[in-house]
């Protein structure tokens, strides 16, 4: 695990503030939700993502698939685009 070198006080009501810098590295935006997991003493956060989002679309529908031993998960829109982006990548790579 690696330290980023900032230290934050909790306040009175639990909350602490997430450096800017961080958030953006993580595309952290205003309202979106954080996870939090516990491994033994330490605190995990994550950025939460919905199980069976599409990762192309941000769709959760019935029709979405895993893909790549369940660390991708595609909608049949986003199989589509992502199908025709790596088409047309491997025809560029060929020119």
């Amino acid at each position: 695990m690696k330290s980023i070198g900032v230290v934050r006080k909790v306040d009175e009501l639990g909350r602490i503030v997430m450096p800017i810098e961080l958030r953006r590295a993580l595309d952290i935006s205003i309202k979106d939700s954080i996870e939090f997991f516990v491994d033994k003493d330490k605190i995990v956060l994550k950025k939460y993502k919905p199980y069976g989002v599409c990762l192309i679309t941000g769709e959760i529908t019935s029709e979405n698939r895993e893909y790549g031993n369940g660390n991708i998960t595609l909608s049949p829109d986003g199989a589509k685009l992502l199908l025709e982006e790596l088409k047309s990548a491997l025809h560029q790579a060929k020119s």
